[in-house]
């Protein structure tokens, strides 16, 4: 089979949905759609993010921001996110009817419809040619009973999330799994 030469582009799949929530200076919610982002270390994530996003500003006043994983029942609330402007539409988070409360951990907002949320403090801010980018310490994370297995623990076929294909700008629900990690190809290291 001969690969095809496609240039440079930022394919990488899949690509995570991540729904990170300020507060603006005046206290407003606003919520941010974001793919270019993901863990760094353990109790670490990096957004990489553009600094003119209204979303960039309040981390920056706030130091704080929560992520949270956007799902399937929430994908047009999800994608309006990441269209709309807080910059420009300064309600958008209450156009779409979802609900907030403010973290009891940081200076942000837990959005109580997604079904898991990492609340985050600001670690570290970086500029530099590459871009703007936000390391943030994962202080706590929330979930909701309801995707928690019999142990406690996030079921993932539960959470009903989805990822972004850059291909071609579709969404694409996970949950399905197919191997278990440190496990499936165990047979090579014989």
């Amino acid at each position: 089979m001969k690969k095809v030469s496609l240039g440079v582009k930022p394919y990488l799949f899949p690509m995570p949905v991540l729904m990170i929530a300020t507060y603006s200076s005046d206290g407003t919610v606003d919520v941010m759609n974001m793919a270019w982002g993901g863990i760094c270390d353990n109790n670490k994530v990096a957004l990489n993010i553009t600094e003119s996003h209204k979303t960039s500003q309040n981390i920056k006043e706030r130091m704080a921001f929560t992520i949270s994983v956007a799902d399937t029942p929430h994908l047009e609330e999800s994608d309006f996110f990441g269209t709309a402007s807080a910059n420009k539409m300064t309600d958008k988070f209450e156009r779409c009817g979802m609900h907030a409360r403010k973290s009891d951990i940081v200076d942000a907002p837990v959005i109580e419809e997604y079904p898991i949320t990492l609340e985050c403090k600001v670690d570290k801010i970086q500029k530099d040619e590459d871009g703007f980018r936000v390391v943030g310490e994962i202080l706590n994370v929330l979930a909701n009973e309801d995707v928690l297995d019999e142990k406690g623990k996030v079921d993932p076929t539960k959470l009903n999330a989805f990822v972004f294909d850059q291909f071609q700008n579709g969404y694409y629900k996970i949950g399905e799994k197919v191997g278990t990690a440190w496990k499936s190809g165990m047979k090579y290291m014989k």
